[in-house]
């Protein structure tokens, strides 16, 4: 059952198009229509040449709305070129031909230029692959009052909805819900791994990830390391769980009592995973353990934006928790919280209430945490910590993804994304992170068994409170034409005799013309973490900053891996050769790094090096530069040495640029007699660009 219908149809659309301009002859309704409509009535903006009969208008709106339908859709011919005046035409063509300075919404009417009225156009936003979001999605643009294209559009939208992958669609401008590479980047092995950096730079802050293995290539460490605990406490009796690496909504997820319980015939082959030790001692409501879906929107890459939403989702199990034994090992309804496990358990409760039920709203275990006098701030810090630090450690290979997909200069959108975190609460109400959701579900609406065999769809009052609210807010936050409203809804100053204002339309009046287009909405459901406490993290933000060097020596756009060359320009620019590390071992570096990594990636279609291999090699030349240090101040001090003199480089190339332009001098102008070069040249490279030129003047660096 599909909920909250927009006005995607058509032949609706250019009906109530029809209406919509049949009424803007008076202009008390024509504000009313700029206040707001419902997105299926507003077609786009209309451009009117004074003095129009309103019988033309209402024979060439037809023609205006269909201007956003699919090219699929049929449209009638166009009228002959010469024959009587078409003004809808017109207005099609100077959606392309507009004169500078012309705003896109504006509304005239047919009296004096004292009755003009500014109306910016509605947001266009494609739906027409949102997939499951697409009723959260429906209901979310219908109270914005935006315009909703859902099989898709001839000219660009200002925002694309996608429900799986940024790649579901070929764009080149506007805003897309999905950043190139996420899904592979929160896969269980690849969290894992940019997790496991952070833990060793900073094991103290990075201690709400589980420790974790990777199989098939850590096998026998996983063995050894746990052989080796048990040996040191004969009465370590742990658990540990296995998740394959692209399993889903608890496929193929299982607990073990010892390593040599994992199921190894032939499947971690094929399907890799990882193994974490798994939390014995969670907090329990009802006697039934349960995790928190919060949802979190990266707003931009760079700089660096985080929203988290004030309430989320608690998915409960449905059989009462008892620690694990060999015994109950295998009731996942006990132990697996996963909501597309535990809806086929005959225990399972649908509840329209958002505080009881087998799914609640997160504020309501909040509450009763509360009533029972626990500390909820601290509860909620400690989980803004934890989501901060998750996206910190995500950040640097993404940065290498979206350069291979957008290159810097080439036309590409700008992503944004809704990431859904998995986390568990302790006894102790520590926060653990579980897992990171790409693409979390937004279906609002739930299969309820009617019959054996026979399924309804059953509007879910707890998931659409919760997602409705964070989709509508995020596009609210996205808005692409929120700026221009807001310059539009404060008075101009009338320009000065004789000069040309900055646009041929202005408001007639003051805000009370141009009413707050939100003002009917609840306040922003999404709460800023970051930039606002930057100052606290950005000390963590180490692999950020290597993964900017690494982007920096890439060479080929759209590339993701490191060459030969260019880990050996990276060495050479940033002095890190040496009497003890010559060239040819920098470059056996490379090559054993590299082969490593390589043969631990499925994707074997590019050879080089890899980010997480760059890391790798970057740690080894801290350690050997610093040696007395701990690892992040060695990581730490190799990657200032290394911006130190880069930015001595780029210097030296900005005056070369600078002297080069400047290299032609005019007539009767010439070096001052006597004066001589201050830099000699040297074979192969500008005068200005050679080290000899800063031998004297280069400050020496503290850390070199």
């Amino acid at each position: 059952m599909r909920r909250g219908s927009s006005g995607g149809e058509p032949a609706a659309g250019r009906e109530a198009d029809v209406g919509a301009v049949a009424r803007a002859a008076a202009p008390a309704e024509r504000v009313g229509v700029d206040a707001g409509v419902d997105a299926g009535a507003a077609g786009e903006p209309e451009r009117e040449a004074p003095e129009e009969p309103r019988a033309e208008r209402a024979r060439g709106r037809p023609r205006v709305a269909e201007e956003g339908d699919a090219p699929g859709v049929p449209r009638p011919p166009p009228p002959a070129p010469r024959a009587q005046p078409q003004p809808a035409r017109a207005r099609g063509l100077r959606l392309h031909r507009e004169p500078p300075g012309k705003g896109r919404g504006c509304r005239r009417s047919s009296g004096s230029p004292a009755d003009e009225v500014c109306s910016p156009r509605p947001v266009t936003v494609d739906s027409s692959k949102a997939r499951t979001s697409l009723d959260a999605l429906k209901i979310s643009i219908r109270q914005l009052r935006w315009k909703e294209f859902p099989f898709g559009r001839r000219l660009p939208c200002d925002i694309y909805w996608h429900g799986v992958s940024f790649h579901d669609n070929d764009i080149f401008s506007g805003q897309v819900n999905k950043f190139p590479g996420m899904t592979e980047m929160v896969r269980k092995i690849t969290l894992s791994r940019a997790v496991r950096i952070m833990q060793n730079l900073f094991p103290e802050e990075y201690n709400f990830y589980p420790r974790s293995w990777i199989l098939p290539d850590e096998f026998q460490l996983f063995v050894a390391q746990v052989r080796m605990v048990k040996d040191g406490d004969p009465s370590w009796k742990p658990t540990f769980i296995v998740k394959p690496d692209g399993g889903c909504q608890g496929d193929g997820i299982y607990l073990i009592k010892d390593p040599s319980d994992i199921r190894l015939a032939g499947t971690l082959q094929s399907r890799p995973a990882v193994v974490q030790e798994y939390i014995c001692k969670p907090l329990l409501i009802d006697k039934l353990k349960f995790d928190i879906r919060l949802y979190v929107l990266l707003k931009s890459l760079d700089p660096l934006e985080i929203y988290i939403a004030k309430d989320g989702l608690s998915r409960f199990c449905t059989e009462p928790y008892q620690e694990p034994s060999p015994k109950n090992l295998h009731h996942v309804f006990m132990h697996l919280t996963n909501y597309s496990l535990n809806i086929h358990s005959g225990n399972f409760v649908h509840s329209d209430s958002t505080s009881t039920g087998s799914k609640r709203t997160f504020s309501s275990i909040l509450c009763r945490l509360s009533s029972k006098g626990v500390d909820i701030k601290k509860v909620w810090s400690d989980i803004i910590s934890l989501v901060i630090k998750t996206v910190i450690a995500l950040t640097p290979e993404l940065k290498v993804f979206y350069q291979s997909d957008i290159p810097a200069g080439r036309p590409g959108p700008t992503c944004f994304q809704i990431l859904g975190f998995d986390i568990l609460l302790m006894k102790n109400l520590k926060p653990i992170l579980l897992e990171v959701n790409a693409n979390p579900s937004m279906r609002i609406e739930h299969e309820q068994e009617l019959s054996p065999g026979v399924f309804e769809n059953v509007p879910s009052l707890v998931d659409e409170e919760v997602k409705v609210a964070v989709i509508r807010d995020t596009l609210r936050l996205m808005d692409p034409l929120k700026n221009k409203r807001e310059k539009q809804s404060q008075p101009h100053k009338k320009p000065l005799a004789g000069k040309e204002g900055p646009s041929d339309c202005e408001p007639a009046g003051t805000s009370d013309t141009n009413p707050n287009p939100e003002a009917h909405l609840p306040s922003i459901c999404l709460k800023q973490v970051f930039p606002k406490y930057a100052k606290q993290f950005n000390y963590l933000r180490l692999v950020d900053r290597m993964a900017n060097l690494f982007i920096r020596f890439l060479g080929i756009k759209g590339s993701m891996k490191l060459g030969p060359t260019g880990f050996r320009t990276f060495i050479r620019n940033c002095k890190l050769s040496s009497s003890s590390l010559s060239m040819a071992a920098v470059d056996i570096l490379y090559i054993d790094i590299t082969r490593r990594w390589n043969s631990m990636t499925l994707d074997q279609r590019d050879s080089g090096m890899c980010l997480q291999a760059f890391i790798e090699a970057f740690f080894y030349l801290a350690q050997r530069k610093f040696k007395m240090l701990p690892l992040h101040e060695q990581v730490a001090s190799l990657i200032d040495l290394c911006e130190y003199h880069l930015s001595l480089l780029d210097e030296r190339r900005l005056v070369c640029g600078r002297s080069s332009t400047a290299g032609v001098r005019p007539p009767g102008s010439s070096t001052p007699q006597g004066a001589t070069p201050s830099v000699q040249q040297v074979e192969g490279h500008p005068p200005c660009c050679t080290n000899s030129a800063h031998k004297s003047s280069r400050p020496r660096h503290a850390l070199s």
